[in-house]
């Protein structure tokens, strides 16, 4: 069932499925579930959704950046639009387990990493050094 895995995930995920609705009928399949593979496909299905989490938080920090470095930008009001796609979009996908993995002063230098030295030739005003916005706050109803 290993090589399955490594050649056709879509099939094997479809066959592992089917054969755990078996044994949670009651039917006596457990010697082919192919466990190894099962653990390690549930454990990153939580690592893929904390990662779309802290991708999405990122991209609202740095939309968010953007517009407090550049205010006078003609951008602005996409930039701004933006942060609160990003962070609406955080939001649904965030469950509370989540707050533990997720590092918002790390995510918060690695938006300052990504943005520009300069837009239409200006440098961006002064930006915080440490992250100004809590966990809470990015996700909150009314900072959308």
């Amino acid at each position: 069932m290993s090589e399955l895995y490594e050649t056709d995930i879509v099939e094997w995920s479809e066959h592992q499925a089917a054969l755990l609705r078996r044994l949670a009928a009651g039917e006596r399949v457990n010697d082919q579930v192919d466990w190894a593979n099962v653990v390690e496909e549930i454990d990153s299905v939580g690592n893929e959704q904390v990662h779309a989490v802290n991708s999405l938080l990122m991209q609202a920090m740095t939309h968010r950046l953007k517009a407090m470095g550049w205010p006078d930008a003609r951008d602005l009001p996409n930039w701004q639009a933006d942060a609160r796609r990003f962070a609406i979009d955080a939001a649904d996908r965030f469950t509370p387990s989540m707050r533990r993995r997720l590092g918002v002063a790390r995510i918060y230098r690695r938006a300052l990493r990504t943005l520009p030295d300069s837009m239409d030739g200006k440098p961006p005003l002064t930006l915080p050094a440490e992250c100004p916005w809590s966990l809470e706050e990015l996700l909150a109803e009314d900072a959308r």
